[in-house]
């Protein structure tokens, strides 16, 4: 059975409008995406500004972990520099190297911290050479932002050992020391304890990216504005310029 041109238009009509809608609806739902990640970044802004929390004070549980994330800590420990792990294919800005991860010790605890004490060139011509790396013995005081622990990269295999890794689990790196490790990691800064390390610490901010956001929602709300200008073309427009 053919439909009649009136049912015609109301098909179009009705499809038109269910199209509109949700590409109206996904554009909004983009927006409130960009609106929560500016909260989660004036969190971490406010973090900041926090006062620096110390071992005690440090998450015990992955879940008390994360509003901790990007406060300061101001930790004492002994380092453990034999247990120096160089996390490879780690890009700081712009350039292909080693992460340096070296867990320190909370003093008076058998607990440990895996910190992050930044970034160090790789040789390409021998890839087993390690940088030489100044590493004080005794006690010492490390300041930075706490962070989740190191990013994972793809991996052909979960059990890897040696200082050079693509990725370090934290549980078989905890049962590697002998360490209760707390379920997150500090970023070091720079201080004068740390100059002449060799080591660069332009730590990037969390990768939030609001402007793609921002980016989908434009798109969305363009395809509906197109849907509906082709509607009013070829459904008002040109039936009305046709009969006159």
């Amino acid at each position: 059975m053919a439909l009649t041109p009136r049912r015609r238009a109301a098909i179009v009509l009705l499809a038109t409008l269910v199209g509109v809608a949700a590409m109206t609806r996904l554009g909004f739902w983009q927006l409130d995406r960009a609106a929560q990640k500016i909260a989660i970044q004036a969190q971490i802004d406010a973090r900041r500004d926090l006062a620096p929390l110390h071992a005690a004070e440090l998450a015990r549980s992955a879940a008390a972990a994360e509003p901790q994330h990007y406060r300061r800590a101001v930790l004492r420990g002994r380092w453990l520099s034999k247990r120096t792990v160089f996390l490879d294919n780690r890009q700081m800005n712009g350039a292909v190297g080693f992460l340096v991860v070296t867990p320190l010790q909370l003093d008076g605890s058998a607990e440990g911290v895996i910190i992050q004490r930044g970034w160090a060139p790789r040789d390409f011509v021998d890839r087993t050479s390690l940088p030489t790396l100044p590493t004080p013995t005794g006690e010492v005081e490390i300041d930075g932002l706490i962070a989740p622990p190191p990013a994972r990269l793809y991996e052909f295999s979960r059990d890897e050992s040696g200082p050079i890794r693509q990725n370090l689990d934290l549980e078989g790196y905890a049962r590697e020391t002998g360490l209760a490790l707390l379920p997150l990691s500090v970023l070091q800064s720079d201080s004068a304890a740390t100059a002449g390390d060799g080591l660069r610490r332009l730590w990037a901010p969390p990768a939030l990216d609001v402007s793609k956001h921002y980016g989908y929602a434009f798109q969305w709300f363009a395809l509906a504005a197109l849907m509906a200008g082709l509607y009013v073309w070829f459904q008002l427009v040109r039936p009305a310029r046709r009969r006159r």
